[in-house]
């Protein structure tokens, strides 16, 4: 039987990436869409122990004290569990999968501790890890929301008012997001993921009209 479609979104945090995601499962319901979605990390679930341990800053209070390859695979094992457990065996029959964050943010947040020198390394080592030795799937299409630094800072202190929550030590970390921009649209380039602009002639794009463009582009890649 021919495997399923796996549509991802990325972006750093303030991107608007979760709203759109959300956006986009309700438009998929609407249009009675059969889909299955998950979002990363499950910071509910057993697998994610050690990442909420690193993102809570036992093992440092810095990102950088924990390398990037060692962060990665805290990150890659919840993949795994939610895969055998959860969504893998719909998408082995052919179901469509949509994802909030995958490896992709792997990319993106634990490249972000590197140098451009040693970022295709890296990437390589990435694809090799988590779609080659632990067997995951790639993605038919993944879907980056571009963004700017100052909204992105802007909209995260706004979340974080708004739901009474703390920032981890990735949020509280200016210039590790600096570099989350940087390594993001090398990562972009390298993996060839669709880019979805933040501005167009200069003016911020209202939400709705990238709705609509992400979502057309969804509906192609899954045959309706």
């Amino acid at each position: 039987m021919e495997k399923g479609k796996l549509i991802v979104f990325e972006g750093i945090d303030g991107s608007g990436k979760s709203a759109h995601y959300r956006r986009v499962c309700q438009h998929l319901e609407a249009d009675g869409i059969d889909y299955n979605h998950i979002v990363f990390p499950r910071y509910d679930k057993e697998s994610s122990a050690l990442l909420r341990m690193y993102l809570n800053g036992e093992f440092g209070s810095n990102p950088s004290d924990v390398n990037a390859y060692i962060a990665s695979t805290f990150y890659a094992v919840d993949r795994v569990a939610a895969y055998r457990t959860d969504w893998g065996e719909a998408y082995n029959a052919g179901g469509f999968v949509l994802s909030d964050r995958y490896t992709t943010s792997n990319a993106v947040h634990q490249g972000a501790k590197l140098k451009n020198e040693e970022l295709g390394e890296f990437f390589e080592w990435l694809y090799d890890f988590e779609y080659v030795k632990l067997e995951l799937p790639k993605p038919d299409l993944v879907i980056y929301l571009d963004v700017d630094l100052e909204t992105s800072l802007a909209r995260m202190k706004h979340r974080q008012e708004k739901t009474n929550t703390s920032a981890d030590i990735h949020e509280k970390d200016v210039r590790y997001l600096e570099n989350c921009l940087r390594v993001a649209d090398r990562a972009a380039d390298h993996y060839g993921w669709l880019r979805i602009p933040f501005m167009k002639d200069g003016i911020e794009r209202e939400i709705d009209e990238k709705h609509e463009e992400i979502y057309s582009i969804i509906k192609e890649t899954i045959g309706h």
